[in-house]
């Protein structure tokens, strides 16, 4: 594994101590990583592949809240872990994905003694601070063919592709919207020859 290229800020001495103490997990597509209401005993860095972090209401709908790819990990996580308090979201893997599972008494400890975790948690905190104002700001002040488009480019930039493998449905589920809004908006940008439709997957021109 390339640790400097994933965490850069991280000194030889905290990459053995995550080495020896961290416990590496594989998630397949589909596999939920955290569920709401669950204690939360070790916070995961992602090493490859990508996690769908969103909140659920009592009805089963979702509201996408970010994606984790490499080299990131869930604030939300963190945060429930040192405070030993239940999660408030769920977190699930969009395709197959390595974790290292960084138990909560050993990130205490690392908060104390490197300043390259000291950064990463605090990068972490902004990181994900500033995508729920984006987040927000989508919902308060676009319209909806807006925050589609928003969306559509997060995902391209966040998986480094230039499609997007979703069904209609499942985008709508992520933009709180009906299946036929999504589809009416997504002929309508293919018909301005933004992007192009196919099954299951949406490619940008």
């Amino acid at each position: 594994m390339d640790w400097k290229k994933l965490f850069p800020h991280f000194e030889q001495g905290l990459i053995d101590i995550i080495e020896k103490e961290a416990v590496q997990r594989t998630f397949n597509a589909g596999d939920t990583i955290m569920r709401t209401g669950q204690y939360i005993k070790s916070t995961a860095l992602v090493l490859e592949g990508r996690i769908k972090i969103y909140r659920e209401n009592q009805d089963g709908g979702e509201f996408l809240m970010y994606y984790l790819g490499p080299g990131q990990a869930c604030a939300v996580s963190m945060i429930c872990a040192l405070q030993s308090t239940t999660s408030e979201i769920m977190a699930v893997a969009e395709e197959k994905t390595e974790v290292l599972m960084i138990p909560v008494q050993l990130m205490d400890d690392l908060m104390n003694t490197y300043k390259g975790w000291y950064q990463f948690v605090i990068q972490t905190y902004r990181s994900r601070f500033d995508e729920l104002l984006s987040v927000v700001d989508n919902i308060a002040f676009r319209n909806m063919d807006e925050r589609l488009e928003f969306y559509l480019k997060r995902h391209m930039q966040n998986s480094g592709k230039k499609t997007v493998e979703l069904s209609h449905q499942q985008i709508a589920d992520d933009l709180n919207s009906s299946r036929e809004v999504i589809s009416r908006l997504l002929k309508k940008m293919e018909q301005r020859n933004l992007l192009k439709l196919h099954r299951n997957m949406i490619e940008f021109v």
